[in-house]
């Protein structure tokens, strides 16, 4: 029996001293994604493909809908990620953890619906976005076009790029300087095309639907872009999405 005994010991010793193949995360990522009236069945398709990308670029992902996460330890994650959840989903001591993980050197994702906040309930949100949004068209086919090149959210994009959205118009309350990344083109659609009742008008040929900037001391990206839950199936449109994660929790990849 004892020759058996330090054979098996000597296999755990191997199987512990061979590596197991996978990959050391680059970094980990939290996702918030909870339902809402208007946005729901994305949850399933975009957590499905997150964890795909997440695993084939090696990074750690945490995807949630439970805002107690906020709670918790923050300086773990290299970036938050508001996936179509606007800040006000966050308590008041949630958003306070939260504020201090930004002003710590934590970075975020905004997608989408999470860019629309209630008028002065977490203004300090409103900032870190740094657009605000107003009422908008309905979901249109357009006309994306690249803004800057040398971002790692446009790579693998055309210069013009036909989308399907809800394409969003903003005012900048704040005065919050942005870096757009991507704008609509407002000749490829309608701007006013809106629910009876409603007006809106278009922003003219500065209408930024992607940006990037500085809040605080960390990175934050901002798409407008992912109103439904196919546009999470998209190659292109995840790879816009990732570029933007990879910057916001990296820092890399901008070409100057």
């Amino acid at each position: 029996m004892k020759p058996m005994t330090s054979l098996a010991a000597g296999l755990a010793l191997m199987a512990l001293a061979v590596p197991d193949g996978h990959a050391e995360d680059q970094f980990k990522l939290l996702v918030l994604a909870t339902p809402g009236k208007y946005h729901y069945e994305y949850i399933p398709i975009a957590r499905d493909n997150l964890e795909r990308l997440a695993k084939l670029h090696a990074f750690a992902l945490t995807y949630t809908n439970k805002t107690q996460v906020f709670e918790g330890d923050l300086k773990q994650y290299a970036a938050v990620m508001f996936l179509n959840t606007p800040g006000e989903e966050l308590n008041p001591a949630q958003r306070a953890n939260f504020e201090e993980y930004m002003r710590g050197g934590g970075n975020a994702v905004v997608v989408h619906r999470a860019a629309i906040a209630k008028p002065n309930d977490w203004v300090w949100f409103e900032k870190m976005v740094g657009r605000t949004v107003g009422l908008h068209p309905k979901l249109q086919t357009g006309v994306v076009t690249v803004v800057d090149k040398g971002f790692p959210a446009t790579f693998g994009l055309p210069e013009r790029w036909v989308w399907s959205d809800e394409f969003y118009t903003f005012t900048n309350p704040y005065n919050v300087r942005i870096n757009p990344v991507l704008n609509v083109d407002e000749s490829s659609y309608d701007p006013t095309l809106i629910w009876p009742g409603q007006t809106v008008k278009g922003m003219g040929k500065d209408h930024p639907i992607a940006w990037h900037h500085q809040h605080e001391k960390g990175r934050v990206f901002v798409t407008t872009l992912g109103h439904n839950g196919e546009m999470y199936r998209d190659p292109q449109y995840l790879g816009h999405l990732l570029g933007g994660i990879y910057w916001a929790a990296t820092g890399r990849g901008q070409q100057r």
